[in-house]
């Protein structure tokens, strides 16, 4: 369900209208488009046991293994996403993410369009934290950072396609940190083998008539 603010908001219309505006922009091998989200998942082992009947059952006790972030990285134009467990979702492991990318998987690109929300880890200034200036400044010129405005993570596409992840492969107990890495990886190269593209429709013009109460009155 779709979260909005109250009526006319301009500052939400400008966020929302700036991520619109790089979602109609065409593919780009030299500049990507690529979204990211988080989500957590609880590690949980489930119980069994044999009846009397022979079969086995899932007990209703079972044990908690403590929490693991899952990070959704998603180039919606060309039907690619890169899946990352971590400890925690905290400014170093997302600055960690994002390097790790800019040095492998986008190694070549001189340029890449970040679309996510304004979380306080994100914060673009905490690679400062982690690198010398040359190599943070370094990094950052690779990056156009566009955030998505309070109550409007539904415009941010990897939150979508983590939705589609909870419905395929999250929605059930997953006991270890590596059987749940095992899980995402045949899910993500199941998708991506399939180039899986997002079908965004939504433009501008459509929310200028569809949200029009959230446009100031001129």
């Amino acid at each position: 369900m779709w979260v909005i603010p109250p009526k006319q908001n301009a500052g939400f219309v400008y966020q929302m209208e700036k991520v619109i505006s790089v979602y109609e922009r065409p593919y780009d091998e030299k500049q990507l488009l690529v979204t990211l989200d988080e989500s957590p998942k609880q590690l949980i082992e489930s119980k069994h046991f044999i009846g009397k009947d022979g079969k086995q059952y899932q007990d209703s006790i079972y044990t908690r293994h403590g929490v693991r972030d899952i990070y959704m990285v998603f180039e919606p134009l060309a039907g690619k996403r890169y899946c990352f467990v971590e400890q925690n979702h905290n400014r170093f492991t997302w600055v960690k993410i994002l390097s790790r990318l800019l040095d492998t998987t986008y190694k070549a690109c001189e340029k890449i369009t970040l679309v996510e929300d304004n979380l306080s880890a994100h914060k673009p200034s905490a690679f400062y934290e982690l690198y010398q200036p040359e190599k943070a400044k370094a990094y950052l010129d690779r990056i156009e950072f566009i955030f998505t405005p309070a109550h409007g993570s539904w415009l941010n596409m990897a939150e979508i396609e983590l939705s589609v992840l909870q419905r395929d492969c999250l929605d059930r107990h997953i006991a270890t940190e590596d059987e749940l890495i095992k899980q995402l990886s045949a899910w993500q190269e199941s998708r991506n083998n399939k180039a899986v593209k997002a079908n965004w429709q939504f433009t501008n013009q459509d929310a200028r008539v569809k949200l029009k109460k959230l446009y100031p009155t001129i």
